[in-house]
């Protein structure tokens, strides 16, 4: 797998066939994924309106490419920053980070969505920074969605948005095998 830039920078050659640049994408969305592979992907692929013939429309892959590092340059400012803080805590003495700090090791899967068809529809840059801020400040994922700020009922994927409260460790199976018959039409770009 390749770096994310490196990856993007494929995406945006208007001289490689669209075919390779949908894949390029791909190889980004599995850098950076904060609904998870298979939410992050529809996102964008619906919210670009990404065509089944990519001929149809090449820009469109520009226009994920786009919304997808728009987001990631947001966790990387915050990791960025999450770091520097690090640093300053174990020259102080303080070598565990605080268990309030967990969710910032899951590689940009911050707003975990089990069943893709059912994530936020807003900008990636606006969720991730919302989903950031929300755990900044110590918000009860059980009293309100850190994603759509919503009042779920249960510790179960929000209604609203369907982002899992429990993050990705979350095992809900049954989720999984409802959408599965989907995917291939997702994959294929024949489902909006």
């Amino acid at each position: 797998m390749s770096s994310f830039p490196a990856s993007a920078g494929r995406v945006r050659d208007s001289g490689r066939a669209s075919r390779d640049r949908l894949l390029a994408l791909r190889e980004c969305v599995l850098c950076f994924q904060p609904y998870g592979f298979r939410a992050t992907w529809h996102h964008l692929i619906v919210g670009a309106g990404v065509p089944r013939n990519l001929d149809d429309d090449p820009r469109s892959l520009v226009r994920a490419v786009d919304e997808l590092e728009e987001a990631r340059l947001v966790w990387r400012a915050q990791s960025e920053d999450y770091a520097a803080r690090r640093r300053r805590e174990k020259a102080d003495g303080r070598r565990d980070a605080s268990r309030a700090d967990h969710w910032r090791s899951w590689a940009g899967l911050i707003a975990y969505c089990p069943d893709f068809e059912k994530h936020p529809t807003e900008r990636l840059a606006v969720v991730v920074r919302r989903v950031i801020a929300a755990y900044e400040s110590g918000v009860d994922p059980l009293v309100t969605c850190r994603a759509c700020g919503s009042s779920p009922t249960t510790d179960a994927p929000c209604p609203s948005c369907g982002v899992d409260p429990a993050g990705p460790a979350a095992s809900r199976p049954g989720i999984r095998v409802r959408t599965s018959y989907r995917w291939r039409a997702v994959w294929q770009r024949t489902a909006r």
